[in-house]
């Protein structure tokens, strides 16, 4: 005998009598299954009664140990969207995060918008130096986005760093698949280019990312209301 064909959980039609090629699974427990947004926002009140949330849910956007930090800060994009991403961090994982996150905007401005900032690695200089003092003093002119002990010497510091011949180089040039081996972190492109539009006030090509820092904010903090799925823009996507 054939299989029960499946159906809608609100309105009880099947998919293909609404003319889709497949209906969609509730986020959180991927069991009840929708034809659509509007169904699943209309059985909301009825189905939160009886959908379990999964044991390992939390797993899928909680913050791993990153490679190569000494201490791990739990909810980046939590902290991300409250400004507070660099602090209780030691030293030198803020000078890492704060070179690394220059690194890879210079390489979207510039492979996305051929856009450069002279002198730097993109314009053939030997280093970025110039305008990595200028992210710096950016970023130390945006209300309590650095730590309480930063100050001008830790900022020549962090400069120094930049040139020691440590992996977190302004000397040298990075990609997103760079970021993602170095760090063990496939989000970690995410939270260094939120950091550097906080920091320059807007994303590349414009983009602002308020909703994205809201939403993975959500997801760290169990998961979106109303059963909504979340999907990720990824700018190496856009060309």
């Amino acid at each position: 005998m054939a299989n029960e064909e499946k159906t809608c959980a609100h309105c009880k039609t099947t998919a293909e009598a609404r003319g889709l090629g497949c209906l969609q699974a509730c986020a959180r427990c991927k069991t009840a299954l929708y034809c659509g947004r509007d169904c699943q926002k209309a059985d909301y009140k009825s189905h939160k009664k009886v959908c379990p949330k999964p044991v390992e849910h939390s797993n899928s956007y909680s913050a791993p140990r990153l490679h190569h930090l000494e201490r791990h800060v739990p909810d980046p994009f939590t902290r991300l969207d409250e400004g507070t991403y660099l602090h209780h961090r030691p030293e030198i994982d803020t000078f890492k995060l704060l070179i690394d996150s220059f690194r890879i905007r210079q390489a979207d401005d510039f492979v996305y918008e051929n856009k450069t900032t002279p002198p730097s690695i993109y314009t053939g200089a030997l280093s970025s130096t110039e305008p990595f003092r200028h992210y710096l003093d950016r970023a130390t002119a945006c209300k309590s986005l650095l730590p309480p002990w930063w100050t001008p010497e830790k900022m020549e510091e962090c400069v120094i760093f930049g040139e020691s011949g440590a992996w977190s180089d302004i000397r040298k040039k990075v990609t997103k698949h760079e970021i993602i081996q170095h760090y063990g972190c496939e989000k970690m492109p995410l939270q260094l280019r939120l950091l550097a539009e906080a920091i320059y006030g807007v994303g590349t090509m414009g983009q602002n990312g308020s909703q994205m820092r809201k939403m993975m904010r959500q997801m760290e903090g169990g998961g979106l209301p109303n059963g909504q799925i979340m999907s990720m823009f990824d700018i190496s996507q856009k060309r």
